[in-house]
């Protein structure tokens, strides 16, 4: 019997029960039950994002003789006006790009570091235990527009007054605003809209926009129009900067101009992990991407596909090969400028396969040591372009906790994010806050190589979410023959209560969230493994995907049912 979920609140519609395949005459339209939609299949180009017009402004770049880079550029910014819940120019960015014709993969880590008066003295000093989400104290320097201007200059091919101008002109005649984000821009202003500078800009007419209304935001064009003419250094030691040093010194923030002018991303080697013949590949720390390497090193020493989606089996070795990763996290993943991160042995199958031991096939561990890595001392959106001429890039781009710290300075238009909130404050962890530092990330993007080829490039947003997504995202490929699309659209888990890099100890074993699709049966059997499920829907992330097809020479495109994404292509 068919079975259909609907709900709200930034998810749309699933279809199909976990764990069951479709019978013959099953009325399906995307090839198995739990499919929303088909792939998208074209032959030139393909983007895919959380915003449909975020999409089609990435493929008109395309089709104007952009690069891919140029339309990742374009759609991010758009992503920073139409959904500014997520991400923005005052957040930070990481991207993987593979280069067709030097056949090449490298990533990008365009970060920000803490401010130089942020120190663990300064907390300590003013009795702070512990950095605070809000407002101006765990502001960190803003990487996005540098990291914009690195990839720019290395693959863009259009001017960046062309790659910006589509989101300029929204900006200044508006933009219908999605049921999601509207949802989105009220929880976003019970928690920062009391902030100097929000209300000017997000709340224009005395709220915050509905679904459906018309929204501009000729601020932030304005702020555009200056980097796009000016280039980067407008931003980082021009008026921009400036600005932004006025007014954080008002409302007693750390940040200021000559951090902002210190300011440089850096390009990276993505690391990678073969798991069953597909080599998975994320970026080194200070982000969390390993994590998801680590959790498929683990999990390759089980007969996954004998378990079966969505078994109580497959959720439970999942969640402790997590658990394990997570603690390694909690550990180790720290800015490598300032710690002797050992990112081959963490990744390594020898370390998976010390670690897999310490997984009971019957009962849920409450606690876990790190493993011996060898140390001596120590809300967001997601998007991928491909082009004709092969290249792919996958991007991640944040403001973390939503809508940022709330600092939203002068007349500029967008919100200063909140990643210093993730520093510790002991003086013991490898994690601790330091100025100059680059806080541990969450936001991480992926891609997948097989036989020395591009196959897949694609990211899940969603804080700690997100390297459970990648792994569950693989797994569903390899181990149980999704296609692209089902791959995002089947049910997902969310572990919860992990240890963190902030310093909380994972005491009780955590929290098991569950998509409503997994039936009874399975979870009364997690129960009984010592799970704690939780009571609410929890958070399952946001998937886009891009994968070439070598052969035929086209590419196929997913993009995230949860929430408004498209995926189209030319």
């Amino acid at each position: 019997m068919k079975r259909r979920v609907w709900w709200i609140c930034g998810v749309s519609l699933f279809l199909g029960n976990v764990g069951m395949t479709a019978e013959p005459g099953y009325d399906r339209v995307a090839g198995r039950a739990l499919a929303s939609r088909s792939e998208v299949i074209a032959p030139h180009g393909m983007a895919a994002t959380s915003q449909p017009l975020a999409t089609q402004i990435a493929l008109d770049i395309l089709k104007s003789g952009g690069s891919a880079v140029d339309a990742a550029i374009a759609a991010n910014a758009a992503l920073g006006l139409m959904e500014p819940t997520g991400n923005g120019i005052g957040g930070d960015l990481f991207a993987i790009v593979w280069d067709a014709e030097k056949k090449e993969l490298t990533g990008l880590n365009a970060s920000g570091r803490a401010p130089m008066a942020m120190t663990l003295e300064y907390f300590q000093e003013n009795g702070i235990e512990k950095i605070p989400p809000f407002g101006p104290l765990p502001v960190s320097v803003p990487g996005a527009v540098d990291g914009w201007y690195e990839l720019h200059g290395r693959y863009g091919r259009l001017p960046m007054e062309d790659v910006l101008a589509p989101t300029i002109e929204y900006a200044r005649n508006g933009f219908p605003v999605s049921e999601v984000i509207a949802y989105y821009f009220q929880s976003n202003k019970k928690r920062i809209g009391h902030y100097p500078g929000f209300a000017e800009t997000y709340m224009p007419d005395g709220d915050v926009p509905k679904k459906g209304e018309m929204f501009r935001n000729p601020r932030l064009a304005n702020t555009l129009e200056s980097i796009a003419e000016k280039g980067r250094d407008e931003f980082y030691k021009g008026d921009i900067a400036r600005k932004i040093d006025a007014y954080m010194a008002e409302q007693g923030g750390l940040l200021n101009y000559d951090d902002l002018a210190a300011h440089e991303s850096e390009w990276v080697t993505p690391v990678s992990t073969n798991y069953r013949g597909w080599d998975v590949y994320e970026l080194p720390p200070n982000g969390q991407g390993i994590a998801a390497l680590q959790i498929l090193n683990i999990l390759e020493g089980f007969d996954i596909a004998s378990m079966g989606f969505g078994s109580a089996e497959y959720v439970h070795t999942l969640v402790e090969a997590k658990k394990l990763a997570f603690e390694d996290r909690a550990k180790y993943y720290v800015d490598m400028d300032f710690a002797d991160v050992p990112v081959d042995w963490l990744v390594s199958k020898q370390y998976a396969d010390e670690r897999r031991q310490l997984i009971s096939p019957d009962k849920a561990s409450t606690s876990l040591p790190a493993g011996d890595a060898k140390l001596e001392n120590g809300d967001t959106i997601y998007l991928t372009v491909a082009d004709s001429d092969g290249n792919m890039v996958s991007l991640i781009q944040s403001n973390y906790r939503g809508m940022g710290s709330g600092m939203t300075p002068g007349d500029l238009g967008f919100v200063l994010q909140d990643r210093a909130e993730l520093f510790a404050l002991d003086a013991n962890h490898a994690n601790v806050v330091e100025g100059g530092k680059r806080p541990f990330h969450t936001i991480i993007p992926a891609f997948v190589m097989k036989d020395g080829e591009p196959l897949i490039s694609f990211g899940l947003m969603g804080g700690a979410m997100q390297p459970q997504g990648h792994a569950q995202i693989i797994v569903n490929m390899v181990d149980f023959g999704m296609n692209l699309q089902e791959a995002g659209d089947a049910a997902r888990v969310n572990h919860t209560g992990s240890s963190q890099p902030t310093g909380t100890v994972m005491t009780d074993g955590g929290v098991l969230h569950l998509e409503n699709q997994f039936d009874a049966a399975v979870r009364e059997e997690l129960e009984r493994r010592g799970h704690t499920l939780g009571t609410s829907n929890g958070s399952f992330g946001g998937y886009q995907a891009i994968m070439f097809d070598k052969e035929e020479g086209v590419y196929y495109g997913a993009s995230e049912v949860r929430k408004d994404g498209q995926a189209a292509g030319y």
